[in-house]
């Protein structure tokens, strides 16, 4: 009330600013009326014109009516001198320059946080109106809670206490994970629970199993665990974690430590197609007012600050892309400029840059833009609006703390995270299940050596968290046998631990070489081959060697990875020698020095060491994507297409090379054969529906439910009639003939695009005019094949269009590629491919040579320092994506050729750089028509094995069918020495597209080349 009071002060304004002082008093006093005492007159002094214009009228009418003054502030900055850094931002926010006249501004520099002096100084001539702002804020009184948890009300379905029936699940649990539960099973499941009942946690343990529980009851995919939540026995009893913590000696108490009150935290997964099912359940459960969503803030890195302030400022485009690409990966500008050579010259040395950078470090780091947080929900006792303050959005509601500030106010967040790789798994076993109905993707061995075998050859595309360059090539070197491999390498495989995997790998093939800095830490190290991999060798070894308590444990390890050295030097006493509570490593027969290089050890590790917890958890769902792959291959891959085409639509290009690779066809779309998703069949795995751009999911289901219902499509003009009034409209029409799917029907694709519209057209007139199966005037059913309707006799388009077509509403090329009447020619210059340059086989050497065939994607054209123009070009072929770089001395000549869409022959060298993909730096760019040119007027050479007189038949065979009286010659040479074979029947060829096609299916790519100069 008092601030709505305040604000209609406003309105009073207004009427003074306009000259209507008698109206303004009118309107106070019946404003005073309605909030009697509650009602002020609000006053500034931003020292403005139309402000300071009223400022005296609003005192004079104070005491006129009676009414008091409150004097206030605008604040929108904090100091003074962050006047300018507000009005980048303002520029930034709304597309401006500095230099724009029609910039959003605030009036002046002194919007900032004045101090008391400021205050009592501009409203000298009213100090009542201060009084009043604190009379004001003593009434507006709000305190935050810090450090309680409040956890939302769970109500039971029954009157059984909360403890006792989580208990009760606990030990049903039990039973069911563990056919005979051993003692030290039922014993550490009693010590969980004291422990959660003790802390207060039986309620928090509930509401997650009662949601995880719906997921797992309405065939929603859940991830095994994640975190260290995997760490628990009770988690894993009442079905919340899949993650046998006994098996993987998995510490509780690096979960929830009795010792540190902490609120636990267990981050579920989900299926993303699924996951928000589960939240809506939630909702439910708990009332819309008490669920959330949480907000997070972008913010605006060192690179971004650099490109917004010079476009702001109005400097070149080069000043701030120079400056912004001088900035090293992951630094601050004040780190950059001090360790990059480069931006500090340049800094010193350029007044423009100099006053660039100054002005982005002010506004680094700052918010850029608000977004909804993409796993955290907040679910709350009382509404949400009791707790926090609340921001909607595009109908969406989310709290305006971050979770960082919710987890301070002991509410209770959850984090449920969409991963795509269970939703593949999802998808993989439904279609197993089919010809396998007792399939379960939980009951797979995990000791299946053809999984492993998978991951040594390095076939790890589409394997959750192991599809990467560097980590493809660490597993294939470490060459896994078992789950605890696989935990390991995904734990070591980060800054700081990567130092150990070479001797984790040396260790792993000769285990003769592993050493223990004492007999004591065999039985911790044993699994990772005397490495510390994980936190919780760190935890087991303060335990066994100098008698911690796990909890305690817990606590020192935290400090050793924050580097709290007051608190390690007591510890070290500790660990060494022992103290009230811990009987130390000498005690336990540990020598001093060896105690204290262990505890050094520990202390460098700590910092860095891994939450084994978490990497069971992600090498169990690795694990289970590589077993789907080894032996349900088609399946596997259909799923991973299906899902990738939303997640990653630019991965979807390296999986179908993946597939093709494996001896699988991609199967052209197909309106009476194609689905939704990739589909696997007998002849390989069918192209989905879902990826041709313009006909949506409502289109797609309609098409394909119409299809099951009432068979298959006869013809084009019968599908139109049979789906026109189901919304499949004549863009939808035009997008299924562009990318192939009606060519079943036996027309061109020039025909159909000629005739649907009229087609449409008769459908929708038919359907209003007719029922189906109506008998026309001479008895027979209604005909809705292809010549019963007058389609156009059209020629069927070029090729170059077809494909073209085909890219505008799939993004990929189908039924062929531009490059392929350019290809068996580059092959047989021993060209490269994009895929070869990005791959971990084989990794070609940097700066070597290289020849590659492109179609160009884009061209960015740059401005050196010296004023030259210089590009960097995008290509694709068939087998992927590769950026060439374009100097000025070769752009001069070249950038006609570097059009959107042309094919391009390169030549130059590999660039590799750290955290950069592999470049070709141009040495020489032709167009690819004038390369082929030059290839006709080549020798060409085939290898062969000496032996294979049947090969040498068929390949003579070839060559006479395209033999020649002159120009290039024929050769024949054999494959294990550079030896020439007779081949005197055939002395020249005609080189063309043909020959060398035929010649490379029968001896293979590699063995069909151009000879060099000289004849090598």
């Amino acid at each position: 009330l008092v601030c709505m009071s305040a604000c209609l002060a406003g309105e009073v304004s207004r009427a003074l600013s306009s000259g209507d002082y008698d109206g303004a008093k009118e309107t106070a006093l019946w404003y005073r009326e309605i909030f009697g005492d509650d009602y002020y007159i609000e006053i500034m002094h931003h020292d403005f014109p139309e402000q300071m214009r009223v400022f005296n009228l609003l005192i004079k009418l104070s005491r006129d009516t009676g009414i008091p003054l409150c004097a206030t502030n605008d604040v929108h900055y904090i100091d003074r001198e962050d006047s300018y850094s507000q009005q980048i931002l303002m520029c930034i926010n709304t597309g401006t320059t500095l230099q724009d006249d029609k910039k959003l501004e605030l009036p002046t520099n002194d919007y900032h946080l004045r101090s008391y002096e400021e205050m009592r100084s501009l409203f000298s001539g009213c100090p009542e109106a201060l009084s009043n702002s604190v009379r004001i804020a003593d009434k507006c009184n709000l305190d935050f809670e810090f450090g309680v948890t409040k956890l939302p009300y769970f109500k039971l379905d029954h009157e059984e206490d909360h403890f006792t029936f989580l208990k009760r699940l606990s030990y049903e649990g039990l039973d069911k994970r563990y056919d005979v539960p051993s003692d030290n099973a039922k014993k550490r499941l009693e010590y969980e629970l004291s422990v959660i009942s003790q802390m207060g946690y039986t309620d928090y343990f509930l509401i997650v199993w009662d949601f995880v529980h719906y997921a797992k009851m309405h065939d929603i995919p859940v991830g095994c665990g994640r975190g260290s939540g995997a760490g628990s026995l009770t988690a894993y009893c009442i079905g919340i974690t899949d993650i046998d913590p006994l098996k993987y000696n998995l510490i509780f108490e690096r979960f929830l430590n009795p010792e540190r009150v902490s609120m636990p935290d267990f981050d579920i997964d989900f299926c993303t197609e699924k996951r928000q099912r589960v939240i809506d359940y939630v909702i439910s459960r708990y009332g819309s007012d008490h669920v959330s969503q949480i907000v997070t803030f972008g913010t605006m890195g060192a690179k971004q600050a650099v490109r917004d302030c010079a476009r702001v400022m109005g400097l070149p485009y080069r000043i701030g892309d120079t400056v912004s690409k001088l900035i090293p990966f992951k630094m601050t500008l004040a780190e950059s400029v001090e360790h990059s050579p480069d931006l500090r010259k340049l800094y010193n040395a350029d007044s423009d840059v100099r006053e660039l950078v100054d002005t982005a470090r002010r506004i680094e780091n700052m918010p850029r833009n608000i977004s909804t947080h993409a796993a955290g929900v907040v679910i709350t006792k009382d509404p949400v609006c009791d707790y926090v303050p609340l921001y909607a959005r595009d109908g969406q509601i989310s709290t305006q703390f971050t979770m960082t500030v919710l987890e301070r106010l002991g509410l209770l967040k959850m984090d449920f995270l969409g991963v795509s790789n269970l939703t593949i798994i999802d998808k993989c076993v439904k279609a197993i299940q089919q010809f396998e109905p007792d399939f379960d993707i939980d009951s797979i061995p995990l000791d299946d050596r053809a999984v492993y075998e998978l991951f040594t050859k390095g076939h790890t595309q589409g394997i959750f968290q192991f599809e990467s360059d560097g980590m493809t090539a660490t597993v294939m070197q470490l060459r896994p046998e078992t789950i605890e491999d696989l935990i390991a390498v995904l734990s070591l495989y980060r800054p700081g631990p990567m130092d150990s995997i070479p001797t984790y790998i040396r260790n792993r093939h000769d285990p003769s070489l592993v050493t223990y800095k004492h007999p004591m830490l065999r039985s911790i190290l044993d699994v990772t081959y005397g490495c510390i991999v994980y936190q919780e060798q760190v935890m087991q070894i303060f335990r066994e060697l100098a008698g911690y308590s796990y909890g305690r444990a817990d606590i020192v390890r935290r400090a050793m990875s924050k580097k709290k050295h007051s608190v390690l030097e007591n510890e070290r006493e500790a660990f060494i020698w022992g103290d009230d509570e811990v009987c130390g490593a000498v005690a336990n027969g540990v020598p001093e020095k060896v105690a204290d290089d262990i505890f050094n050890e520990m202390s460098s590790f700590a910092s860095y060491a891994f939450n084994k917890s978490h990497a069971a958890a992600y090498a169990t769902t690795a694990y289970r994507n590589a077993y789907l792959k080894t032996h349900y291959y088609k399946q596997y891959m259909a799923a991973l297409l299906t899902v990738t085409q939303y997640d990653k639509p630019h991965k979807l290009f390296d999986y179908i090379n993946d597939v093709k690779r494996n001896g699988l066809k991609i199967l052209p779309l197909d309106i009476n054969k194609s689905n939704a998703g990739f589909t696997a069949c007998a002849e390989g795995i069918r192209f989905a529906l879902l990826s041709v751009k313009g006909l949506g999911e409502g289109v797609i289901s309609s098409l394909v439910n119409e299809r099951e219902l009432n068979g298959d499509y006869r013809s084009f003009p019968d599908l139109c009639i049979r789906t026109s009034d189901q919304g499949v409209n004549l863009k939808a029409i035009e997008a299924l003939i562009k990318c192939g799917s009606l060519d079943c029907f036996g027309l061109h694709r020039s025909e159909m695009l000629a005739s649907a519209e009229k087609i449409l057209k008769q459908a929708n007139y038919s359907r209003k005019n007719t029922l189906e199966g109506q008998l026309d005037f001479f008895g027979s059913e209604v005909d809705n094949t292809n010549e019963s309707f007058d389609i156009p006799k059209v020629p069927e388009l070029p090729l170059k269009q077809l494909l073209d077509y085909e890219y505008d509403v799939t993004g990929l090329y189908l039924s062929g590629h531009p490059l392929d009447e350019y290809l068996p020619y580059a092959n047989a210059c021993g060209a490269l491919n994009a895929s070869s340059l990005t791959s971990s086989d084989n990794r070609i050497k940097n700066d070597s040579r290289a020849e590659i065939l492109l179609r160009v994607i884009s061209e960015k054209p740059y401005r050196t320092k010296t004023g030259q123009m210089m590009s960097f070009v995008q290509g694709e072929d068939k087998t992927g994506e590769c950026e060439v770089v374009v100097f000025a001395s070769l752009y001069e000549v070249a950038r006609a050729f570097l059009k959107t869409g042309s094919a391009v022959y390169i030549t130059g060298k590999v660039s590799y750089k750290d955290d950069e993909p592999c470049k070709i730096i141009a040495d020489m760019i032709q167009t690819a028509d004038r390369f082929v040119s030059d290839c006709r007027n080549r020798s060409i050479c085939v290898r062969v094995d000496s032996d294979n007189k049947k090969l040498i038949g068929n390949i003579t065979e070839i060559a006479l069918k395209y033999r020649a009286d002159k120009g290039s010659r024929f050769a024949l040479f054999l494959s294990d020495k550079k030896t020439a074979l007779s081949s005197k029947s055939v002395p020249y060829v005609n080189i063309c597209r043909e020959l060398l096609t035929e010649l490379q299916e029968l001896a293979g790519i590699d063995n069909v080349l151009f000879m060099k100069n000289g004849g090598n």
